[in-house]
């Protein structure tokens, strides 16, 4: 096998690394978010929420693994003017496929230019998958069974999630080449997933006692909040380097961002911190009036996700405004959730409220910014040939609503008439651990004795001590 050693430079291999530790961060994210269900379901249920969100998302990127990154790079083959070039995407970058079964080094640079950093990103976005999940699962503990949920793991990473990054995240997509712009991946992964959990959410309806009064007296509790600072930090130390990754580095040239807009390292990374500082604030506020420390706790990435379509093309000023409005978004989307009876406080308050909203105020922000097309191609193609507007960033939320939202209704209603979408009732009254693992995670034994006339006892697996007196 032939060596070729432009393949391999020290300038290639310092691009690898970067999008492999971006890789590895959305790996992060996805942890960073089990520790936030912990912190928030029942203890009866944990054992079972990290089960079911490992292999989920593990099982969304394995979607993804096999065909979703020659969906995404179909549009380059279109910019390129590559002869079938969906079908052609496909071939090449299928698991199969030669650009992922061969060494950087034995691919000709004719066919595949800097191929050791295309299949590093290629694995980056494979982890997309994974994030997108991760966070659709949340939106659906404690009452979902695991073969639907496994098997919309697999669509959505298989089809539908590289069908929205195809177009809306990247430079020559069929919206983002118009306009639409996207950076931190508001559309795929946020927008999708609080679209997707607002539909299963709705079929799934709400959780025994969320919102009436249940025979049982059992009612959504969380375990231990404190959980919920821990994961919200991880992920604060994550999305940096996810953001540094979502951009085109072109040595001696300049950064750009997903959709090559010019943008720069270091006002990237100011513009998170000035989002994360603005969220917080307005978090706090609304925390200590409505005494709800989750409001404090989840306020940075509330005003991340209201920047994300800004964190290459906007300033740290306007950044941090627009943040400001990130946690009142998230309210008002909470409010109009629990008038709707849709028993899901945390992706739909966090990623659809402020996905949709950020994606809308950024068209107005930097309305006329140029955007799309690639490096040394012409017409309509050409680099920063379209601009920035409300109506494409409008474009792309309607988009990406509904690849999510009519997908996911029909699943859900195929498996309401076949074997289940939900668990019984008894099954979520005893708890999943118990259900599905035959584990009482956390329980104690349902009487047991101790010294000194106590008895402690165990109601839905928390101990209650009375005394003997």
């Amino acid at each position: 096998m032939p060596f070729v050693k432009e393949q391999l430079t020290t300038e290639y291999l310092l691009l690898s690394f970067i999008y492999t530790v971006g890789a590895v961060s959305v790996v992060l994210i996805v942890l960073a978010l089990g520790f936030i269900d912990t912190g928030l379901v029942r203890r009866k249920n944990v054992l079972d929420t990290w089960v079911q969100k490992l292999l989920s998302s593990v099982i969304a990127g394995g979607g993804t693994l096999i065909c979703g990154v020659g969906i995404w790079n179909a549009q380059f083959n279109q910019a390129f003017g590559v002869p079938d070039p969906f079908w052609q995407a496909i071939k090449d970058w299928w698991v199969g496929g030669k650009f992922l079964t061969h060494y950087a080094g034995a691919l000709d640079p004719k066919i595949l230019p800097e191929a050791e950093v295309q299949q590093v990103f290629a694995a980056f976005f494979i982890t997309f998958s994974l994030g997108t999940l991760a966070l659709i699962h949340t939106g659906a503990m404690e009452r979902m069974k695991a073969r639907p949920l496994y098997t919309m793991a697999f669509v959505i990473g298989l089809v539908l999630s590289p069908l929205v990054a195809y177009l809306n995240w990247g430079p020559v997509g069929p919206l983002s080449n118009h306009g639409t712009h996207d950076f931190d991946g508001i559309f795929p992964l946020y927008i999708f997933a609080g679209t997707w959990v607002l539909v299963l959410s709705w079929r799934l309806g709400p959780r025994l006692g969320a919102f009436t009064k249940h025979v049982s007296g059992t009612v959504p509790a969380s375990q231990n909040v404190g959980l919920v600072g821990a994961g919200v930090l991880l992920i604060m130390f994550a999305l940096p380097f996810v953001a540094l990754s979502s951009t085109f580095i072109i040595p001696e040239v300049g950064v750009f961002g997903i959709s090559m807009t010019q943008s720069g390292w270091g006002i990237i990374l100011e513009n998170i911190f000035a989002a994360y500082i603005g969220g917080a604030i307005t978090g706090g506020i609304i925390a200590y009036r409505l005494r709800q420390p989750l409001w404090a706790l989840l306020g940075p990435l509330s005003g991340a996700v209201m920047c994300g379509t800004l964190f290459d093309v906007g300033m740290p000023w306007e950044v941090f405004l627009v943040s400001l409005a990130g946690p009142p978004v998230a309210l008002g989307t909470t409010v109009l959730m629990r008038k709707l009876r849709i028993d899901e406080p945390k992706v739909i308050p966090l990623a659809l409220g402020p996905g949709i909203a950020g994606a809308l105020v950024c068209g107005f922000v930097e309305w006329g910014t140029k955007t799309g097309g690639y490096p040394g191609l012409e017409g309509n193609f050409a680099l920063g040939h379209a601009t920035i507007t409300p109506w494409w960033q409008l474009a792309g939320v309607v988009s990406t609503m509904a690849i999510a939202a009519i997908p996911c209704l029909l699943i859900c209603l195929f498996f309401e008439k076949t074997s289940g979408l939900r668990v019984t009732e008894a099954e979520e009254l005893v708890g999943l651990d118990k259900t599905n693992w035959d584990v009482d995670n956390f329980g104690l034994d349902p009487i047991e004795a101790t010294g000194n006339g106590a008895t402690v006892r165990s109601t839905e697996g928390t101990p209650v001590v009375t005394s003997g007196d």
